[in-house]
């Protein structure tokens, strides 16, 4: 983490605008010595911030082929072999998870637009007319979500008039778990009190903690209840692919879409998420939009697919090269190889904690997320403040790199293991870098 201010970096690229073009070699210096020099590295194999994987040189030339190319691939008539491409890498991605080889899918931005994206479609299936009129007068719909879900189900309620007042967060488990009875008793009570319920969000694996809610279990409720089922794997539902975790993911493939993200556990470049949806007509409900404009004229059967139909976007990068590069040069067993390492690498650093007396672990490690604090002998102050001052010391320190979390109302050291390249021993370090940065607190 480059230490420096936003003064100081807008100080190194203020200009006017400018008249004449520059000298390439001028240019380069600029991205090499202010961009490069004065960004966050997340390709480090002790990178543990957020949910960040480091990409991949496939990927790199892929961005670098299709950016060459600059598709707009908006339908099939825009760029052929570009929309046939996003259909194998599609069928790819099912085939990784174990979803339905019927399904559908698209590629976006990232886990948020795909979770927006399903939400979406969960709520024209719900009620087709909504998009039109509001849903006046016809009861709020619901969503039920985990307490630990990510805040884009939120963001994406409100945008889409469903109000984040009516998600409803369920308490969890002590494996931070959706508690899947409280589920449906809420259903059946909102139901009772004219409300809609409308769709059900399972968690396959936390920003948090990396929990994997019992998607069985809300797969039955679903059915039972007559609710869209919606599973955010955006962080976590490739790691079906791992042969330790692929049992934390039954049910799954009973789910109405799920939402992934190849650029976090397949490794690929930033701004590449995908959506699958088991009934491609339930999308098509939502999104498509007639107009003169986007008319296929001439084309009928595959040829008249368009991608606009089955998501928000009518403009569309070509995100399928970078992905079908990445999977062929690699292959799947080299992935799933990669992500079962990271599940390793955390559940030993979870070994490392428990067995330190100066550290506490505040989850359970379920994928590659772990939650710790340091807890130095005597330490008589405020834990969670003195965390944070540790956190900020190892970020400042430039060895390691952790991000934040609250688990159960205490500050937690939080980090994710999501880098090919990282080993057992670059989780001993990270240790003695918070050790480190603690004891130079203390002193």
């Amino acid at each position: 983490m480059p230490r420096t201010s936003a003064e100081d970096v807008r100080a190194l690229l203020r200009e006017p605008l400018p008249a004449e073009g520059g000298r390439a070699e001028d240019l380069l210096r600029v991205v090499e010595e202010v961009v490069y020099r004065l960004s966050r590295h997340n390709a480090h194999p002790r990178f543990f911030g957020y949910v960040a994987s480091p990409g991949s040189a496939a990927a790199a030339v892929g961005d670098l082929l299709a950016a060459g190319l600059n598709a707009n691939v908006t339908s099939w008539r825009s760029a052929p072999a570009a929309a046939e491409m996003e259909h194998v890498v599609i069928d790819w991605l099912k085939e990784m998870i174990g979803f339905p080889r019927t399904a559908a899918g698209l590629l976006v931005s990232g886990g948020s637009m795909a979770n927006f994206a399903t939400l979406a479609a969960a709520r024209s299936a719900a009620d087709p007319e909504f998009g039109r009129d509001g849903g006046a007068g016809r009861g709020a719909l619901r969503v039920y979500v985990s307490e630990e879900t990510h805040f884009s189900h939120h963001k994406a309620a409100r945008l889409l008039g469903i109000g984040s007042d009516n998600v409803t967060a369920i308490g969890t488990d002590a494996g931070f778990r959706v508690d899947v009875a409280e589920v449906e008793r809420r259903i059946v009570a909102d139901r009772a009190a004219g409300l809609r319920p409308m769709c059900i969000v399972g968690s396959a694996g936390t920003v948090n903690t990396g929990a994997v809610d019992d998607l069985a279990a809300l797969a039955d409720v679903a059915g039972r209840q007559g609710v869209w089922l919606h599973v955010d794997g955006a962080y976590g539902a490739l790691a079906a692919m791992a042969d330790s975790t692929r049992g934390l993911f039954e049910g799954m493939s009973r789910a109405d879409s799920v939402s992934l993200d190849p650029h976090k556990w397949l490794y690929t470049s930033v701004g590449c998420g995908c959506v699958l949806y088991r009934d491609a007509a339930a999308a098509r409900a939502a999104f498509s939009q007639d107009a003169e404009y986007t008319r296929v004229v001439g084309l009928s059967r595959d040829e008249a697919f368009a991608f606009w139909d089955y998501g928000p976007e009518l403009s569309r990068p070509f995100r399928a090269l970078p992905l079908w590069l990445h999977i062929k040069l690699y292959g799947a067993r080299a992935l799933a190889d990669a992500i079962e390492s990271n599940n390793d690498c955390a559940r030993y650093l979870g070994e490392l904690v428990e067995r330190d007396e100066e550290f506490e672990l505040l989850a359970p490690v379920c994928l590659s997320i772990f939650c710790f604090r340091f807890r130095p002998a005597g330490y008589s102050g405020d834990l969670d403040e003195f965390n944070e001052r540790v956190l900020l010391e190892v970020q400042r320190g430039g060895s390691s790199y952790l991000s934040n979390a609250r688990v159960r109302g205490r500050f937690a050291l939080r980090g994710c293991v999501l880098n090919y390249r990282t080993t057992r021993a670059d989780m001993e370090r990270l240790l003695e870098d918070v050790r480190e940065a603690g004891r130079r607190l203390l002193a």
